[in-house]
């Protein structure tokens, strides 16, 4: 068991509570507490954009992904994700920013009505339960490699989740951008570091970008056939489009001390993620070199171990510190945040309705609890679904707002003719038709749709059809009576 190691990841996750400590103390309204007061400046805009998806899955999920698959296995994440945030910026910061909403479901609700508001709202909070529960599995799994297995993964999670937990119910959104710019720093550092002394030790870079053309890894493009496209196409846009109606992703938006910064911070933020995604795939092809043996045993059994089995066996203290402080610091800096968002989505764009007289007071305070009660489902989730490969926790994550909440925010932004009717059959059909496909398997007579169809673009097929034919049809069918109204009543006129 390395103990000091231990030790340290400790009171890295403890020092943090001090910051959400500061920020609690100027944390006055929910304003404050959900988009920091619109306070942030550029820089910390770019931090808190690149933090939302340097999470675990870029740390350990994407390497495992690279090594089976190559680039075309990680088009979802890191190549959709970070285009994500670009085109945030190049296409929604300035609108929504301008509107100064609180969350995301506001939009919904002043485009079209409480009912969109709130079913959006569901479909969002949803969302975040496998994206979270990634984060709370590595930090389990974090403890459980440092301890030698004396801490269970399980009790990792919970130890993780809750020093996590506490400075986010404290700082809100002030604590996670403060916690989120250190954090980065941290992680730039430590993982640069780590590269540079895994390419040191097998031969240079050259040794690393040759073993991964030897195994054909820079191949991006499917075969050229219809379904590996679409299957492609589908992973693609998955995070793409549908990580862009996310409360998270708005909160830093939102969070910005002026359009300006709203627009360019996610822009830079998105290509400052893509660019540096790439650095824990070559350090697992550094892994591959220096451990052979050992490395494909581990990607045969659980790849997500070869990093940190890597950097524990065969590198210096100093390199493990910075390791598993870029590690965690990726980790609080993903889980945090979508700790913040669901919980603000809840009060302000459901409980509210319920509880139509809350004081500026008791929604902070019901922010907090929210968080509390939000954070245990989500420990429960992770620990239920123990096992699960942290890149497909976080994949299936945003299907759901593909298919439910990305057109009618589109649409509301961009197109006048839409309408609330649309809208909910946008949601209806775009759910129902992912649904289907999803769980074809055990559906009469559709057995193996889903191998053949991906879910994610029949869905978002049905959203689009049901935005057009539910804001269009009304108008044309009450024309169509228009005009038959005047016929008639030219006939009539005609006959007398």
């Amino acid at each position: 068991m390395n103990t000091l190691l231990l030790v340290f990841v400790l009171l890295y996750l403890v020092g943090t509570l001090a910051v959400g400590a500061w920020a609690g103390t100027r944390i006055k309204n929910t304003e404050d507490f959900a988009v920091a007061g619109h306070s942030l400046p550029l820089i910390m805009v770019i931090t808190t954009s690149f933090a939302t998806w340097f999470g675990a899955e870029t740390v350990m999920g994407i390497p495992a992904k690279f090594v089976d698959g190559g680039l075309k296995a990680v088009i979802e994440d890191p190549f959709g994700a970070s285009m994500c945030l670009v085109l945030v910026g190049l296409l929604f910061a300035t609108r929504l920013y301008k509107m100064k909403l609180l969350t995301i479901g506001d939009f919904y609700r002043k485009r079209f009505g409480v009912i969109v508001e709130v079913m959006c709202s569901i479909m969002i909070i949803i969302s975040y339960l496998g994206w979270v529960a990634a984060q709370i599995t590595a930090l389990g799994l974090v403890f459980s490699i440092l301890s030698a297995d004396q801490i269970s993964q399980e009790a990792g999670m919970v130890i993780g989740t809750v020093l996590v937990l506490v400075y986010v119910m404290m700082g809100g959104m002030l604590a996670v951008a403060w916690t989120d710019f250190i954090q980065m720093i941290v992680l730039v550092i430590g993982l640069s570091y780590i590269a540079w002394t895994s390419s040191e030790m097998v031969g240079g870079a050259k040794s690393v970008f040759s073993l991964a053309d030897q195994k054909g890894w820079f191949q991006i493009l499917p075969e050229t056939n219809i379904k590996d496209w679409a299957f492609f196409i589908a992973a693609a846009i998955t995070m793409m489009f549908g990580s862009i109606p996310q409360q998270d992703v708005f909160q830093r938006v939102m969070s910005a001390r002026d359009v300006k910064s709203a627009r360019l911070g996610a822009i830079i933020g998105g290509l400052c993620y893509l660019a540096f995604a790439f650095v824990p795939m070559f350090i697992v092809c550094a892994a591959l070199l220096k451990m052979p043996e050992h490395a494909a045993e581990l990607l045969e059994n659980d790849p997500q171990k070869v990093l940190p089995t890597m950097i524990l066996d065969h590198m210096p203290f100093i390199a493990q510190v910075f390791f598993f402080g870029a590690l965690v610091s990726a980790i609080k800096s993903t889980s945090s945040a979508t700790l913040l968002a669901p919980s603000t989505s809840f009060v302000e764009n459901i409980l509210r309705h319920l509880v139509p007289n809350l004081r500026d007071k008791q929604l902070l305070l019901a922010m907090r609890l929210t968080i509390l009660i939000f954070t245990c489902m989500v420990l429960t989730y992770a620990i239920l679904a123990k096992g699960t490969p942290i890149y497909e926790l976080v994949s299936s994550a945003y299907q759901v707002t593909l298919v439910g909440s990305f057109v009618p925010l589109t649409a509301g932004l961009y197109w006048k003719k839409a309408t609330t009717q649309g809208a909910v059959w946008s949601i209806v059909l775009g759910i129902s038709l992912w649904a289907i496909v999803s769980f074809s398997s055990s559906i009469p007579g559709l057995a193996g749709l889903d191998s053949l169809i991906p879910s994610q673009l029949s869905g978002l097929f049905g959203a689009i059809l049901g935005m057009v034919a539910g804001s269009l049809g009304p108008q044309w069918i009450g024309n169509r009576c228009h005009i038959n109204l005047d016929h008639i009543g030219d006939l009539e006129h005609q006959h007398v």
